[in-house]
């Protein structure tokens, strides 16, 4: 798809489970850096939200991921480049055109991802919040390195554990492994929003981890459906 808030192509990827139908509600997810859409395929999300379904009693819903730029952490560039905009402003007629809901009810996110997925949420109304690793920083000079924010105005207006106002009282989901380099930002997300699901277990940052707890924060995002 063209995306006028991205000025570029991005690969959007529709994931619906068997034999649910066309017209379902809606849940974001949002990659984690150096990946792209395409990253939920390869964790085998659509088998998963299959089985969860059609099996285990969950409402069906569709997952839409879109590309956000693979370093991005889902802020504006100073190149015009504004993925949060295009979920915003170029994901709603997507999704018409689809036949699927145009008002997300929830939106998913993986490292990178979470810290978009928290920031979406701010300037949205009421979706419910799914984070798995979510790459939170406790201070400037942790998120200057990642050489993604304009300067540090950017990250303040955009770090999660800085706006805890704008999200409180969401429905949030947070799963972090205990030597998950981002554990100390999950624990204080979870210390100060008091999110509904909170769990830290062994895990690393990685493929294995996420597929572990991928059913589990698809359910937590299906219970969520209206």
């Amino acid at each position: 798809m063209r995306s006028a808030a991205r000025g570029t192509e991005v690969e959007l990827v529709v994931m619906r489970p068997e034999d649910a139908g066309r017209e379902l509600p809606v849940c974001l997810a949002l990659h984690g850096r150096n990946e792209g859409a395409g990253m939920f395929v390869d964790l085998g999300l659509p088998d998963v939200l299959t089985s969860l379904v059609n099996y285990q009693g969950v409402p069906p819903f569709a997952v839409v991921a879109v590309d956000g730029g693979d370093s991005s952490y889902w802020v504006s560039r100073d190149s015009g480049d504004d993925p949060q905009r295009m979920l915003r402003e170029d994901m709603p007629a997507w999704l018409a055109e689809r036949g699927l809901s145009t008002n997300p009810f929830a939106v998913l996110g993986i490292s990178m991802g979470g810290y978009g997925a928290l920031n979406y949420a701010t300037n949205v109304h009421n979706p419910a919040v799914a984070v798995l690793s979510p790459a939170l920083f406790l201070s400037w000079p942790e998120a200057e390195a990642r050489d993604v924010f304009t300067d540090e105005q950017q990250w303040r207006e955009t770090d999660p554990l800085q706006n805890l106002d704008d999200i409180t009282g969401l429905p949030i989901g947070v799963w972090c492994g205990e030597t998950d380099p981002f554990i100390d930002g999950a624990r204080r997300l979870i210390e100060q929003a008091g999110p509904t699901v909170a769990e830290v277990e062994p895990g690393d940052h990685d493929d294995v981890y996420w597929r572990k707890v991928l059913p589990d924060a698809l359910k937590f995002v299906g219970s969520h459906v209206a």
